[in-house]
């Protein structure tokens, strides 16, 4: 586990944005099955691609006129119970942090994984979001 002075910063680039963070199984399944709508799950991480593309990708995405009803998010390395909670919703994809999740009414129907999070820009990120939410939300 990371130290949460580490973290700390990181879980606020999401919550700071409207996400709520989910900090174990009970919370996860919860949010994922009990939502009605669209939901957006970001699998955090500590990682120079959560930092550079991720987070900031994903915050950016809700600006546009789509967006999910709900925002979660869990850490991975930090909060096991929800992460692994979280990847059980997520099956049949591997583990994969950082990650994002668009859930319609606790069905998945998008999954970013960390390959497709890696080397590409926030901006990137963002408008993969944006289209995705124009078909789903």
């Amino acid at each position: 586990m990371y130290p949460e002075e580490l973290v700390a910063p990181m879980r606020a680039d999401l919550t700071n944005n409207g996400f709520t963070e989910l900090k174990d199984s009970e919370q996860v399944n919860s949010a994922i099955t009990g939502a009605k709508g669209t939901s957006l799950l970001v699998i955090n991480s500590v990682c120079g691609c959560a930092a550079g593309s991720c987070r900031p990708g994903a915050v950016a995405s809700l600006t546009g006129d789509k967006k999910p009803d709900n925002l979660y998010t869990v850490f991975a390395g930090q909060d096991k119970d929800a992460v692994d909670a979280a990847r059980q919703h997520l099956l049949p994809y591997p583990p994969s942090s950082p990650s994002i999740g668009l859930f319609k009414d606790g069905e998945l129907v998008h999954f970013v994984e960390r390959h497709h999070i890696e080397g590409r820009t926030a901006e990137m990120i963002s408008s993969h979001l944006q289209q995705v939410y124009k078909e789903f939300c």
